[in-house]
């Protein structure tokens, strides 16, 4: 009877500690650190100077350590570290080379029509 009960209490411990050991820890996504080599910049530059599809027409635009942009980038998972540089926000791809809101030439635009990081003002 012992042996019954010390066998049950032996597998409910190996049990258990196969799920704990295929419990995923942590919040699942990693943080992302983005590289961007374009300076902050209030200069403008022609379109001509940006490849077509780095060419965006942003609702707005905001340095990355402002609270707009630092909270979409945070929800997001990324993180720009030593650097200040523009963000385009709600951005989408200039087309027929007409903007309603701010043209922008961004060097990151990986993450959909969201944020693209790394812009400068550009003319059409």
């Amino acid at each position: 009877m012992f042996s019954r009960i010390a066998n049950l209490f032996f597998f409910a411990f190996v049990l258990l500690a196969a799920f704990a050991a295929a419990t995923p820890w942590g919040d699942g996504e990693p943080t992302k650190t983005v590289t961007v080599t374009a300076p902050a910049s209030t200069a403008t530059e022609p379109a001509s100077a940006c490849t077509a599809t780095n060419q965006k027409c942003c609702q707005s635009t905001a340095d990355s350590d402002s609270a707009a942009a630092s909270s979409i980038l945070g929800l997001l998972g990324v993180v720009l570290e030593g650097v200040e540089v523009l963000v385009g926000l709600n951005c989408v791809s200039i087309v027929g080379n007409a903007c309603s809101a701010t043209a922008v030439c961004c060097e990151d635009n990986s993450y959909g029509n969201l944020i693209s990081i790394g812009c400068v003002p550009i003319t059409l």
